[in-house]
């Protein structure tokens, strides 16, 4: 028997927030105040992260919003170093073949300045990694259900994820190998679902560095266009 999708239901309002306009501006200065000092980095420490707090940031990028609210993602969160070492050694094999030419030049060219290659020792020595698949349609009642703006959502959660590491004192890289069907099976997930990309989270070791390029963001007037009422 195929369950009767629920209807709308309209609720008030739950978390109202009133600012004023002066508030309101403090409040989006301070949170790029805050957001611009997020880094990527690749250098990490041993220090240990308590999966509560790792619960608690997957827990927030749930809140996202998602198309037609389907959520259509999953998070893998690996601390066992067991895992962490097939992950790397599954990624660097993909790696590998993409340092050795499969990236093409021009690929290969633009990451010179970020100095990458095909050694991720950080799958191993940060203390979580975070795999976060894309769920392409779920079930209900054994019947296959579409899911709707995918890559748009599961983009969104996992830009919401990264902020809320940021935000509880983490360091984040995001890490994405190509092929990552691999992840799939490394992380007991089914056909349905995606890889999208691996996080390694953790804390910086004393000798963290980052790219100098990796600085540099494009000023306000490229990346905003404003067509403002008149007054």
């Amino acid at each position: 028997m195929t369950e009767t999708p629920p209807t709308y239901t309209p609720l008030p309002l739950p978390d109202r927030r009133e600012m004023s306009d002066d508030q309101m501006l403090d409040a989006a200065q301070g949170f790029y105040d805050h957001i611009k000092t997020r880094h990527t980095i690749r250098d990490y420490s041993d220090r240990p992260v308590p999966a509560k707090v790792i619960a608690s940031c997957i827990q927030a990028a749930g809140t996202a919003p998602s198309g037609a609210n389907q959520q259509p993602w999953h998070f893998v969160a690996i601390s066992d170093p067991a895992m962490k070492s097939r992950v790397r050694a599954a990624a660097e094999e993909e790696e590998v073949k993409f340092y050795d030419g499969g990236g093409g030049d021009a690929w290969l060219k633009a990451l010179e300045p970020i100095g990458t290659g095909a050694d991720k020792p950080h799958l191993d020595i940060a203390p979580w990694l975070i795999v976060v698949f894309a769920q392409r349609w779920g079930e209900r009642d054994g019947e296959r259900v579409k899911h709707y703006y995918v890559p748009e959502s599961v983009g969104i959660a996992t830009g919401m994820l990264i902020t809320a590491l940021h935000t509880a004192g983490l360091s984040c890289l995001t890490h994405t190998p190509n092929p990552m069907k691999f992840l799939n099976e490394l992380c007991d997930r089914p056909d349905s679902e995606k890889p999208i990309m691996i996080l390694a989270v953790g804390h910086p070791n004393d000798v963290a560095t980052v790219p100098a390029i990796a600085k540099k963001k494009k000023p306000l007037d490229e990346i905003m266009t404003v067509y403002a009422a008149k007054e």
